[in-house]
């Protein structure tokens, strides 16, 4: 570590890095040199960890009092470009319902809080450098929602270093060298607002709380009840869980470790020889949704113990450094999640909430779930689940040709199909469209290329073109 250090000191100050960011990326570089030389290990085995059985439950909170709102801040992270997507502009750009966008939504979201509880609900956004721009041009027609008392609606992620895997390095790409630097992971979210000076302002302006969630996720608006249960606790840091379901076996799951605190366990720090376990939901019932509360003194008391880095769990993620040339040098990227932070904080929290609080938009098959009638736009600008759906969104399995979002679409030029009584729906096959007034119950595979007529498909495979009767 003393050899390679050097290099990334300078590599990323010249770069303008700041000093929480240097001080993140420090910890993450000697902890992937400690399990190199075997003094650690990044993995979390079946042996490390123990279930959790039960959490408090959301549905016995009573407390809506609105004292606490002032104390608050509400901040939505929205580095993404999803890219996995097809996109090459903030995620939260795309439109979903009703000619609103995920920041429509937020934009809404908060405002109408403000207004319900009469508060100064204070909000800010965490962009990467490339969604600033376009989200603070989207945003501007919302002239009321930056809070005066912080001066700014927005804070940016930092940027680190990729790693040579032969010989750890700094990675060198100059064809391309803004190839030569990744995005952290979410867990970057505390480094960025220490090193923005953030955490410092809201302290200042006296928040002493902060609701985190994810800009895809529009069922996470904030919830006073959620508020009180946290303040009353008094935890340093509290994570709203969901029950996991085979949907969800594959995200990081609760647990606690051997000290008895609780813990995060993403897919990335499981053995491959513990899998079945990790995936085992009835053993492990509670997933992270990312929806997370921060006592703001006890972070800064903790970031300020451990040199201005929280020491979180690494995840090491093996990639090349152009990532669209799979014959380039190959790379070691370094992330951490946020909601690994919960290990941080010995006496850290977690709640079971309902599933209306977790919907996000990962892939284009979730978007075109949401754009369906299985979803619906609350009075206050939530996206969730109708009721009729059981808290059980319906599966949406697409075909890889509409893994983009401009592919998708053409799926549904006269809007999404009926899903509302959809159990699963498979699309196999490129070129296929639905027409307007296509209902689709139960399980359902659409085969071939052509357009689906409008009727009411259930439990069935349907070939198109659909032949004439």
């Amino acid at each position: 570590m003393d050899k390679l250090w050097p290099d990334y000191e300078k590599k990323m100050k010249d770069d303008g890095c700041n000093d929480s960011a240097i001080a993140a990326f420090k910890y993450t570089l000697g902890q992937l040199v400690a399990e190199l030389n075997g003094e650690v290990n990044l993995m979390l085995p079946e042996s490390a960890i123990t279930p959790v059985d039960s959490l408090p439950n959301y549905e016995s909170l009573t407390d809506e009092s609105t004292a606490n709102l002032s104390d608050c801040v509400m901040v939505k992270l929205n580095g993404g470009l999803g890219t996995g997507m097809g996109l090459e502009k903030a995620k939260s750009l795309l439109p979903l319902k009703e000619g609103n966008t995920f920041l429509d939504f937020i934009a809404k979201q908060v405002t109408h809080m403000r207004e319900k509880y009469n508060a100064p609900l204070a909000f800010m956004l965490m962009n990467s450098f490339a969604t600033s721009a376009d989200t603070l041009e989207a945003l501007a027609k919302y002239t009321s929602l930056k809070s005066a008392e912080l001066g700014s609606l927005e804070f940016q992620q930092n940027k680190a270093p990729k790693i040579t895997k032969d010989g750890l390095a700094p990675a060198s790409w100059p064809a391309k060298p803004e190839c030569e630097w990744c995005p952290p992971g979410h867990g970057d979210l505390y480094a960025a607002m220490a090193g923005s000076g953030t955490l410092d302002k809201l302290l200042a302006a006296g928040k002493k709380y902060m609701f985190v969630s994810n800009s895809d996720n529009l069922g996470a608006t904030m919830d006073v009840k959620l508020l009180n249960w946290f303040v009353s606790s008094g935890a340093p840091f509290a994570m709203e869980c969901a029950a996991r379901t085979d949907a969800d076996k594959k995200g990081g799951h609760l647990a606690t470790g051997a000290s008895g605190g609780l813990l995060l366990r993403e897919s990335a720090q499981c053995p491959d020889e513990d899998e079945k376990e990790f995936q085992n939901v009835g053993k492990y019932k509670f997933f992270n949704t990312n929806n997370l509360w921060v006592d703001l003194k006890a972070l800064k008391t903790a970031m300020d113990a451990n040199a201005g880095a929280l020491p979180l769990p690494v995840i090491k993620n093996g990639k090349t450094v152009d990532p669209r040339d799979k014959k380039s040098t190959k790379v070691l990227q370094l992330e951490t999640a946020m909601g690994a932070a919960i290990s941080c904080f010995p006496t850290a929290a977690a709640i079971l909430i309902p599933r209306s609080r977790f919907a996000p938009v990962k892939t284009t098959a979730d978007m075109l779930a949401l754009m369906s009638d299985a979803y619906e736009v609350t009075a206050d600008h939530r996206m969730v689940l109708k009721e009729a759906r059981g808290g059980v969104p319906p599966t949406v399995k697409l075909d890889d040709a509409y893994k983009f979002v401009d592919a998708a679409m053409t799926l549904v030029p006269n809007g999404p199909p009926s899903l509302i009584e959809c159990k699963k729906l498979v699309i196999e096959g490129s070129g296929v469209s639905f027409a307007a007034g296509v209902v689709i119950k139960g399980d359902v595979k659409i085969v071939g290329t052509g357009v689906v007529p409008a009727g009411t498909y259930t439990d069935t495979t349907i070939e198109v073109p659909v032949p004439v009767a």
